[in-house]
């Protein structure tokens, strides 16, 4: 295992802990709304907290990307992208899906990823060139071949009104081709559920470098493709997010541009 990944995995069930032990007294969990439809939570801080104390344990002058702390200013060359608790309006509800995504980045690259579901203990890992893990064993993107077959996930765009109209007309091509499609709440699980091929593709707009950093790098060790709805790239600075097995992600982007 990439050094990383081990610091990564044990900042990861270090923030379940804390997690889980809030699930059983959601009534006093504190929350405060970030936007409409868009809450943080005092344990969302407390895991973040213990992800990047855990790390700072190890390497003391690394960088941070972190949803509710933002950017550290320090020039380390490794930086981590951290969502400490991915799905918040899910744990608010005791809806048992979300998850936890921490990944490195290496002067630019991304290195290592890490998504873990702390309900069904399910640890998602991936290392640059070494594949994509479930549990220790190694996941591919699915094997469909055409939309017919498949089970897209997607996300609603609540962040921004103004995308509503043209999410509703992408959704209005894909539905009808696609055999069914899911909205469940965690944008990492989501691309995570695409590495192992349990989702055929995924799309969704407005989602932050903290949302996808780790699960873009499962999906693409895992086989699959990304890029944004225009197939460019550089998704990372877009404000869309496709992600799929390849022959899914050509169908998917073939409708995405349709006039």
């Amino acid at each position: 295992m990439h050094p990383l990944q081990t610091i990564a995995v044990r900042a990861a069930r270090a923030a379940s802990d804390t997690i889980m032990r809030a699930t059983e007294n959601l009534d006093k969990v504190k929350a405060d709304v970030k936007g409409r439809n868009d809450f943080v939570t005092d344990v969302d801080q407390a895991a973040e907290r213990r992800i990047i104390e855990t790390i700072q344990k190890t390497h003391p002058d690394h960088a941070f990307l972190a949803e509710e702390s933002g950017e550290s200013s320090n020039n380390s060359d490794v930086q981590w992208i951290i969502d400490p608790l991915d799905g918040t309006t899910n744990f608010l509800r005791g809806m048992p899906h979300f998850s936890v995504s921490i990944a490195a980045q290496v002067k630019g690259k991304l290195e290592v990823a890490v998504v873990y579901d702390p309900v069904r203990e399910e640890l998602f890992t991936a290392s640059r060139g070494s594949g994509a893990q479930l549990n220790g064993k190694r996941i591919r993107v699915s094997q469909a071949r055409n939309l017919e077959q498949t089970l897209l996930a997607t996300g609603f765009p609540f962040r921004s009104e103004k995308q509503f109209d043209e999410y509703m007309t992408l959704f209005g091509r894909l539905y009808p081709k696609c055999g069914d499609m899911r909205r469940a709440g965690s944008a990492a699980l989501d691309l995570a559920y695409v590495a192992a091929g349990r989702f055929d593709g995924f799309w969704e707009f407005g989602l932050k470098w903290w949302d996808i950093a780790a699960g873009s790098l499962l999906v693409s060790e895992a086989g699959g493709m990304i890029s944004d709805f225009k197939g460019n790239p550089s998704f990372r600075t877009s404000d869309s997010l496709l992600a799929a097995n390849p022959k899914i992600f050509k169908a998917m982007l073939s409708h995405m541009r349709s006039k």
